[in-house]
């Protein structure tokens, strides 16, 4: 009996065994190309944490390296000079920089040949130039080219589009979509200084607030309308604290034309505390996501609290996962390559509004 009993321990151990060792083989193996970016501790963090297993880093920054290595115990084999240099030694499922906007297209030109996707930090690029060229390798290559937000994962975003692309849509059809982004400010809120070094270049992150926070509401509303690009752009870019922020700017408000709506982005390094929310409205109610648990719906005669049903992907790598196994079609949300043209589109009309006074057609 007492033989029997072990027995069955041991097999379930066993069982256990083999259960974990196949759910680390479903893991996703990536790469890491660059250690500026502040949002590098939540792959790093995913990777502790058992989600994600890094295989690879690319850094030239001797410092950089240094202050991962130490923070979170990397062994040295993980960190070459080069994305290239690394590709020559590892096949990641996917890469993920964590660089400067502008360095984010020799990522794609490293890993597109070899067959390998990418998915960058928002914004995908920060000039039409640069995504065009970024979107004809990814489809040479038949690669995807992803791009994270925060926003992305939000339910209640999630929710405001199902409930506005469903039957019986509670605010009827979209007319006007508000969204507010930003903070105090990034050397207010203590970003990096490495981070800091190129987040307020105006040729590294292709200018301050206007890319920074402007990308979410330009993400979010050609999401909302489909990946249909607006019919023109007006914006108004200010510089608040050129003491803080003497290279770019710090406060941007961008309108945005569609055929049936507008949108107005609000982006800005000066506010009293962090916001990012939207709001959208219909004919005959209007719906606002406080933040990514808190949504609102208000009609003429009444104005609930609406429970928050969880979203699918909590953050970008199961999402990565089920985009890589073919378990979704990035096509029209907010992570696909062809919204993502659109909104670096949006965001350089929006400079080229605010540098001429004009309203910039596209």
């Amino acid at each position: 009996m007492k033989n029997n009993v072990c027995r069955i321990i041991c097999s379930f151990i066993t069982i256990l065994l083999l259960l974990a060792s196949c759910a680390k083989a479903q893991l996703l193996r990536v790469g890491v190309a660059g250690l500026n970016h502040d949002h590098v501790n939540n792959i790093m963090n995913q990777n502790k944490n058992g989600e994600v297993i890094i295989i690879g880093i690319a850094e030239a920054d001797e410092q950089l390296v240094q202050k991962y290595k130490t923070r979170f115990h990397l062994p040295d084999s993980l960190f070459y000079k080069t994305v290239p240099e690394m590709l020559q030694h590892i096949k990641p499922d996917a890469v993920l920089a964590y660089n400067a906007i502008v360095d984010h297209m020799a990522v794609v030109e490293a890993c597109a040949p070899r067959g390998i996707s990418v998915m960058v930090e928002k914004p995908l690029a920060t000039t039409v130039k640069d995504v065009e060229h970024m979107a004809a390798l990814a489809k040479q290559y038949h690669i995807q080219l992803l791009t994270n937000y925060e926003t992305t994962w939000y339910a209640t975003n999630q929710q405001i589009y199902t409930m506005t692309h469903t039957a019986g849509n509670p605010v009827g059809n979209i007319q006007k979509m508000v969204v507010h982004d930003g903070h105090q400010g990034p050397v207010e809120i203590g970003c990096s200084p490495d981070f800091l070094k190129w987040l307020t270049d105006p040729v590294k992150n292709g200018g301050g607030a206007v890319m920074d926070f402007g990308c979410y509401g330009a993400n979010l509303m050609t999401w909302l309308m489909d990946g249909q690009a607006p019919v023109a752009v007006t914006a108004v870019i200010r510089h608040v604290k050129p003491s803080v922020y003497p290279k770019v700017d710090d406060d941007a408000t961008i309108l945005v034309e569609y055929p049936t709506s507008v949108g107005q982005i609000e982006a800005s390094w000066n506010w009293p505390f962090g916001i990012k929310d939207m709001e959208v409205f219909g004919k005959t109610g209007y719906l606002h996501a406080l933040n990514g648990s808190v949504l609102q719906e208000r009609t003429k005669n009444t104005y609930d609290s609406i429970p928050v049903k969880p979203y699918e992907y909590k953050d970008n790598i199961p999402y990565l996962a089920a985009v890589l196994r073919g378990q979704i079609h990035p096509v029209n949300d907010p992570s696909s390559l062809e919204i993502n043209v659109i909104v670096v589109k949006i965001l350089e009309a929006a400079k080229e509004s605010a540098r001429t006074g004009k309203r910039v057609v596209l």
